[in-house]
């Protein structure tokens, strides 16, 4: 989402659109504790799950918070400025700051009793904040037609469903792109990579770019849990199953396995500049540095990536059969359970999402649009003509989307920076493929709380 990034950028950016989460162990656990208590607060505040804004009167401030950059704040602001001219008994008090810190705040806000009305959120977060309470369940809305959904893709809405209750609506979709340095691929007459080769003929075709170009055929995933992720599901299994771990040590040591094959034949850079793919920002990845023919990132973060190079960028689905893909949602809004304005709150929501004038506002900022005839019209007036490959590349795919899963667990956000620390490990050589397994089956039943 900007789903957001690189995989040690989890801790501080997202898949494009994608959230903070530090991978300091100390401060994390007192961001846990932080949380834990936040969330508490809104059991003793609890309203009802769905209800009218009874007792208003007059004019309706509803509060909304929001990460991302000064652009996207100001479309925003755009767009809530066309809902109070179309609804003008209603205006808003407006948050917003950079993806860093984000959910302290929003934890610290639900803790004082200030939860914001409207709120975006992550799959980091989505299903703690939701077992909590604090997230209102949209699904009388959805079913009454106050909040539309009909016109999104179907696994997209779901993918925001959290115990049989839907936490959010997803504002955006995304998914994995394989993003490729074209202009070095055409210099040294090299084939591009496709959408649907096997996992093993890529890491071939990457192998051949390092010894043709001199430059590393691609970047290392085996930190990112988005590839491993989408492999698990290509191999039958997945990242969660229910309240566990969806996967075993010998899936992990596999995976790793794969990419310790990949490394001894060249086909990725060293460590030390692997650990600089996985700790950089979107802006610095490897493919627009030079030092990879290929990054691992969201298709959405194509246009940001060609800002930071002159050569021509190509993108395709990861490897292995594109249908394990499927439509997720960049980051979701969601109302807080507390809200005393619960029915304004989701009519803004529902116009974000749904408005055709807002959806030419807020364009693709956040991923594309959900609903599916204000995608068509946006993409219908975008000039990036990256955006415009993204878009083309993200509906081809979408043909071939399956089903999504169920959100991630709460806990994933420190599953995810596990997985980035282990995979490192092993990739200097300081634990096996067998060993990293080991640890990182430990690390991620710890994080999620598996017995």
């Amino acid at each position: 989402m900007h789903p957001t990034t690189t995989p040690a950028a989890v801790a501080r950016t997202t898949r494009g659109h994608r959230t903070a989460s530090s991978t300091n162990p100390i401060r994390h656990a007192g961001r846990r504790r932080l949380l834990a208590a936040a969330l508490a607060v809104p059991l003793l505040l609890g309203a009802a799950a769905c209800g009218g804004d009874s007792g208003d009167s007059g004019k309706t401030e509803l509060s909304i918070f929001w990460w991302g950059a000064e652009g996207r704040a100001a479309l925003t602001d755009q767009a809530l400025a066309l809902y109070t001219k179309k609804h003008p008994d209603v205006t808003f008090k407006k948050t917003w700051q950079a993806n860093q810190g984000y959910f302290d705040k929003l934890a610290t806000l639900t803790a004082g009793g200030n939860a914001p009305d409207v709120f975006q959120i992550d799959d980091n977060f989505i299903a703690e904040y939701a077992a909590r309470n604090v997230t209102l369940d949209l699904t009388p809305y959805k079913d009454s037609g106050k909040l539309d959904v009909s016109k999104f893709p179907e696994s997209l809405w779901k993918y925001g469903v959290v115990d049989g209750k839907l936490a959010g609506a997803a504002f955006g979709e995304n998914t994995q792109g394989l993003v490729y340095n074209k202009t070095l691929l055409d210099k040294f007459n090299l084939p591009e990579p496709t959408t649907g080769m096997s996992w093993a003929d890529f890491i071939t075709w990457a192998e051949n770019v390092s010894k043709t170009a001199k430059v590393p055929g691609t970047m290392d995933p085996s930190a990112s849990y988005q590839a491993f992720w989408l492999w698990l599901k290509q191999q039958g299994k997945d990242l969660y199953a229910g309240n566990q771990i969806g996967f075993t040590e010998q899936d992990v040591a596999a995976w790793f396995e794969l990419w310790k094959g990949a490394r001894d034949r060249g086909a990725t850079p060293t460590p030390d500049v692997i650990h600089e793919g996985n700790a950089t920002d979107i802006s610095k990845q490897l493919v627009v540095t030079g030092k990879a023919a290929t990054s691992w990132v969201w298709a959405n973060q194509m246009p940001e990536l060609k800002k930071n190079t002159k050569d021509e960028l190509g993108v395709i689905a990861y490897p292995g059969k594109p249908g394990s893909q499927w439509a997720r949602a960049s980051m979701y809004l969601s109302v807080s359970r507390s809200s005393k304005h619960k029915d304004a709150a989701v009519d803004v929501i529902n116009f974000l999402e749904n408005d055709p004038e807002a959806g030419k506002i807020l364009g693709t900022d956040r991923g594309l649009p959900s609903n599916l005839e204000i995608r068509k019209l946006v993409a219908d007036s975008v000039t990036d003509p990256n955006m415009k490959q993204t878009i083309t590349f993200e509906n081809e795919l979408g043909k071939t989307f399956g089903p999504a899963p169920a959100v991630p667990l709460k806990g994933h956000s420190k599953v995810r920076s596990e997985l980035v620390r282990v995979a490192e490990e092993v990739e200097y050589g300081r634990m096996t493929p067998a060993a990293g397994a080991t640890a990182f089956v430990v690390a991620a039943k710890a994080a999620i709380g598996q017995s």
